[in-house]
C-alpha cells in the first residue's frame, strides 16, 4: 500500500521533479535545478496548488508554503518565487488549539470557530488592513478544511511571541490563536512578497532540507481530515 510518505520521497522526489523541470522555461529550470531536495519538492508543490486553485488566484508569481509538519523553532514558512527559482524561509507560528503542550509541535489541524486551530489548506491572500497587531493581511480559505478563516478572523500579522529572541530564549515560537504570525522583519517580508492574490498552502508536509520527512509531520495527518480530490475547492459543499 502506497503512503503519502513513499509520494513525497518518490512522486515528488522523482518523476514530479524530472517532469516539471522539463515543462518550465530553460531560464527557469536552470536556476532549480541546483536547489536543494526539499527545494525540488517545494516547487513541484507549488505548481500542483496553483493548478488546483485554479482562476481562485490571479497572482501566480510567488507561492507561500507553511510547513507545520517541522518544528516552530525551524524556519518552515517557505516564499516559492516560480519566476526567480528562489526560496525564501521563514519562521512562523501555528495555533494554539494545534499545540496544546506547548511543545513546538503542531498534533493537529481544524476549522471549527473557537478552536484556536491551525486549518490545512490553501488560502488566497487579500488586502491589508491595520488591527490589533498592526498591518494584517486578511486571508480566504480555499478549502472545506479551512474555508471559515474569513469567520475566524484567520490572517497574517506580526507577533512579539515569533521574533528571534522569543525563539532564542524559549527554543521554540509562541503560539497564535490560528494566524499565521511571524516576527516583525520577517512579517514585513511576508507582507511584501506574497499579498494581494497570492497563494498561501498549510499543511503537515514535515519537508526537512535533504529530503527526508520529519516522522511528527504524520501525526497531524492521522489526526485531521484531509479533503478529497473532489472536495477541493469547494467550501461549504460537502
Amino acid at each position: 500500500m502506497t503512503t503519502r510518505r513513499d509520494i513525497l520521497k518518490g512522486t515528488l522526489g522523482g518523476a514530479l521533479v524530472a517532469g516539471a523541470a522539463l515543462a518550465l522555461p530553460a531560464r527557469l529550470a536552470a536556476s532549480v535545478a541546483p536547489g536543494n531536495p526539499r527545494e525540488r519538492m517545494l516547487f513541484d508543490i507549488a505548481k500542483r496548488e496553483l493548478d488546483r486553485a485554479g482562476s481562485a488566484i490571479w497572482k501566480r508569481d510567488i507561492v507561500g508554503i507553511a510547513d507545520f509538519g517541522l518544528h516552530s523553532a525551524k524556519p518552515r514558512f517557505h516564499l516559492v518565487n516560480l519566476e526567480r527559482g528562489e526560496v525564501q524561509s521563514l519562521h512562523v507560528s501555528h495555533g494554539m488549539g494545534s499545540d496544546y503542550e506547548h511543545d513546538g509541535w503542531l498534533k493537529q489541524f481544524s476549522n471549527v470557530e473557537g478552536s484556536n486551530a491551525t486549518s490545512r489548506g490553501a488560502y488566497v491572500t487579500w488586502e491589508w488592513y491595520v488591527g490589533r497587531y498592526g498591518t494584517s493581511v486578511r486571508l480566504g480559505g480555499l478549502d472545506p478544511t479551512n474555508e471559515a478563516a474569513l469567520r475566524r478572523y484567520i490572517v497574517m500579522h506580526r507577533a512579539a511571541y515569533a521574533e528571534p529572541a522569543h525563539l532564542a530564549k524559549w527554543g521554540r515560537l509562541g503560539r497564535s490563536n490560528g494566524c499565521f504570525a511571524f516576527g516583525e522583519d520577517q512579517f514585513r517580508t511576508a507582507l511584501l512578497t506574497l499579498s494581494g492574490g497570492r497563494l498561501l498552502y498549510a499543511d503537515s508536509l514535515g519537508l526537512e532540507e535533504d529530503g527526508s520527512i520529519q516522522p511528527m509531520a504524520e501525526l497531524a495527518l492521522l489526526r485531521s481530515e484531509r479533503p478529497n480530490d473532489l472536495q477541493r475547492y469547494a467550501p461549504g459543499s460537502y
